[in-house]
């Protein structure tokens, strides 16, 4: 599952270097309309240099008009790793050819296995499809028409949109029982299942707004809006259930293990609860469980990180620091009388909003 993630970032990466507004996509752009076919290379490492043979080297700047007069030719291009100049033209390149490879074209199959062998980014564009195509390591990436995939990324937008309202309907549900102390595993499982199908459909539209590059910018924006602190109210909630230590490493170690569930494995919450640490058990989803009030505490407008660690670490867990007095909040370290009004009357404000939010949700 990490390499499936690895290859997904390599190809999101990828797209960014090709996306609309480049000058290497003005490029292939040019090449595509030309219906002359291209084989490019990105990289001038050794990797790549040893499998040149004939061509010429020109070093030269890469301009679309250069790079379409080029592709005019059968031969390679070989491009420098910063997408900067153009190294070679015409060349022929030898990978080896014991490389399995699904192609069968003699230029796609050419171009898989360079990219198998060398780890590079080759663009190989069809001359009879009309097509880009994009090999990367292991991975194969077919670009789309712009229009496609703008429809798409509106479409993802709008599938955001409801697992955003399902995601801050358990969020609601999740800080009322908080606050009354009836929070179970199953509740906090459930929250962090909503995150993280919210933030697959987020990084499923990154992958568009990369690909239309100038074109997804208004697609970035409402992306942007829709799952600001998404992510961060949900490191919150791992941190106030996990068992045991809850330093940062270990919280990234939760979420990427959380990335790396397949989409059954996700819906089954008992997985989720083994990652917070607990047992299995049939019944382990039906546990009283007690956030330590990070989530909630965050909440409160202009409180420090540290002072937050230094409560949470004081009370142990939420109901102590809901009960605590102001007196009791004055004798944690960073706080003086001020800054403990202010939190008295920070978690009430959190608790009337609250309970506004979840009678909204209700109707």
């Amino acid at each position: 599952m990490v390499k499936e993630e690895t290859k997904k970032l390599d190809i999101n990466e990828s797209l960014k270097i090709l996306a609309p507004g480049t000058t290497l996509r003005e490029g292939l752009d040019s090449i595509l309309r030309a219906k002359t076919g291209a084989l490019i290379v990105i990289g001038d490492n050794p990797e790549v240099i040893k499998l040149v043979d004939g061509g010429f080297y020109i070093n030269t700047e890469l301009t679309p008009a250069h790079l379409y007069e080029l592709a005019k030719m059968d031969g390679g291009i070989i491009l420098s790793s910063d997408e900067k100049k153009i190294l070679y033209a015409n060349t022929q390149l030898n990978p080896n050819p014991s490389i399995p490879s699904s192609e069968t074209g003699i230029r796609h199959r050419t171009a898989q296995r360079v990219a198998r062998q060398t780890g590079n980014l080759v663009i190989s564009i069809s001359q009879r499809r009309n097509i880009i195509t994009l090999y990367k390591d292991w991975s194969k990436y077919i670009l789309q028409d712009t229009n496609k995939v703008l429809t798409k990324a509106n479409q993802a937008i709008q599938t955001l949109e409801k697992y955003k309202v399902v995601l801050e309907q358990a969020m609601i549900s999740l800080s009322a029982l908080e606050l009354e102390d009836l929070v179970t595993l199953y509740d906090v499982c459930l929250v962090i299942q909503r995150t993280e199908m919210v933030m697959r459909v987020a990084n499923e539209i990154e992958k568009y707004i990369n690909e239309l590059g100038t074109e997804g910018r208004l697609v970035s924006m409402q992306m942007d809006e829709l799952i600001s602190f998404v992510k961060k109210d949900g490191e919150h909630v791992i941190r106030d259930y996990v068992i045991g230590s809850y330093n940062s490493d270990i919280i990234d170690a939760i979420t990427t293990k959380l990335r790396n569930l397949s989409s059954e494995e996700l819906l089954d919450l008992t997985n989720i609860a083994r990652l917070l640490g607990f047992s299995y058990d049939i019944n382990i989803l039906d546990i009283t469980v007690m956030p330590r009030g990070y989530r909630i505490l965050f909440k409160i407008p202009r409180l420090p990180p540290s002072v937050i660690k230094n409560i949470v670490k004081y009370f142990t867990n939420f109901q102590k620091i809901l009960r605590a007095s102001t007196e009791e909040l004055y004798d944690v370290e960073g706080i003086g009388d001020v800054r403990a009004k202010n939190i008295k009357e920070g978690l009430r404000r959190v608790r009337d909003q609250v309970l506004l939010d979840r009678h909204l949700f209700k109707k």
